[in-house]
């Protein structure tokens, strides 16, 4: 365990690996203090819902203050603690025993809104909204996923797939389902609360995420694909704004609204699925016959736009326009690049100007300053052919990720947060 905490030091946050020593000034003894006091303030604010960026301490990195610090370093830095540390995301107090603002009632029970306090509103969808809400019945902070009934349509179709899948699904990449509550006017989902989104993580840190941490979360999403593809489970709407970040650098995936479960080889699906941006060729050129390549394209974009800190392929407008937008990257795809390509729906060559394939390192700028094995995965991610598309599985035994240490490609189902905190912090 000491030589896996070692390693997250050392990957995770650039911090240079030294021996503790006894003796420390008092000016030292006093500066750790203050960074204590901040992070349990931080770890008790109840309106928090995203990570702060992280200051770096020049004594523990050998780089220059934070005020020199350079762009890109982000968040998960991690500090030895000399206070106990919860391990739970979803702790209202903050590992502060002290519940004398709140009452628990260990006897309500699950399945009754009663047994949850809405505290604020975090965001508003189509048919639900979401709120930072509190259980009654333990103290957790939870997510509530409010979703309105129509009198005359009923409960939407997206819900009930989204909590038949969800209920079968146990890993610690995919965001935990506590409870359902049904009632007269709406239908109430209660999941764990997590801090923050990609989407807004990204937003936090322009011009692209620190390489480590990007293979940290690369590695979360990959496994929590690998997980619901083994189980022949399609997302189907990969985006930043679905993968949900915790405080401590958790990634979890969420919104299984338009998952489905591929159980017949043969089935076929529709191809208005997965937001523009995410959404691969085949499936903008109208094919309704995908599977795991699906995801595994969304994974690629999220990729590039981690490295690049803007989307992968920003379309404007519509299916053409994204097209163009794919094409000028990868080429316009013809029956000798692409057998079959010209029966599908959508294939309009004669629309796009003839282009060839170009390097993906003269196309994003931050594969240059990365190894080869970087843009290795991301090509074979970013396949045209979904045929020719790397599995999720053979994905986490790309070279990619081969600075990570043994173990962690042996983790069990619940057992990511190892990978993150094993005894330490993140900032």
């Amino acid at each position: 365990m000491e030589v896996f905490s070692r390693w997250v030091r050392r990957f995770c946050c650039g911090e240079e690996e030294e021996e503790e020593e006894e003796r420390q000034s008092k000016e030292e003894e006093e500066e750790e203090e203050e960074e204590e006091v901040k992070l349990e303030n931080l770890r008790k604010s109840r309106s928090s819902s995203s990570l702060r960026p992280a200051e770096l301490d020049p004594d523990h990195s050998g780089s220059p203050p934070s005020g020199s610090q350079p762009h890109w370093f982000h968040t998960l830095q991690v500090r030895r603690l000399r206070v106990q540390r919860g391990r739970s995301n979803s702790d209202p107090l903050g590992g502060n025993q002290d519940q004398n603002h709140f009452t628990w009632k260990p006897g309500l029970q699950f399945g009754a809104s009663h047994s949850y306090v809405s505290l604020e509103k975090l965001g508003e969808g189509a048919y639900a909204s979401v709120y930072k809400g509190i259980s009654r019945i333990n103290g957790q902070l939870v997510a509530l996923k409010v979703i309105r009934m129509k009198t005359e349509e009923g409960l939407p179709f997206t819900a009930i797939r989204e909590a038949s899948l969800l209920k079968g699904l146990k890993h610690a990449n995919i965001v935990v389902l506590h409870d359902i509550i049904h009632t007269r006017e709406s239908l109430t989902f209660v999941f764990e609360y997590v801090q923050t989104d990609l989407a807004q993580y990204m937003s936090q840190h322009p011009g692209g995420l620190h390489s480590h941490n990007i293979r940290i979360f690369m590695f979360q999403l990959l496994r929590a694909l690998c997980y619901i593809h083994s189980r022949r489970i399609l997302h189907r709407d990969l985006k930043p704004q679905n993968l949900l970040i915790s405080y401590l650098g958790e990634l979890k995936m969420a919104d299984f609204g338009l998952a489905r479960s591929k159980s017949i080889p043969s089935q076929t699906f529709s191809s208005e699925v997965v937001t523009l941006w995410y959404r691969p060729p085949d499936v903008l050129l109208g094919s309704t016959d995908y599977s795991t390549a699906l995801d595994i394209w969304g994974a690629g974009c999220i990729f590039i736009e981690m490295l690049q800190g803007a989307p992968a392929f920003p379309g404007d407008t519509d299916v053409f326009e994204q097209l163009r937008k794919i094409w000028t990257v990868l080429g316009v795809p013809s029956e000798h690049s692409w057998p079959g390509v010209s029966q599908l729906p959508n294939y309009r060559p004669e629309r796009f100007v003839r282009s060839e394939p170009k390097l993906f390192r003269t196309v994003w700028k931050r594969l240059n300053q990365l190894p080869y094995k970087t843009e290795d995965l991301v090509q074979r991610m970013l396949k045209g052919v979904p045929t020719d598309r790397i599995s999720a599985q053979d994905s986490l035994q790309h070279p990619y990720f081969s600075t990570l240490p043994p173990p962690i490609m042996h983790l069990r189902d619940s057992k990511t947060s190892e990978l993150i905190h094993a005894n330490t912090d993140t900032r």
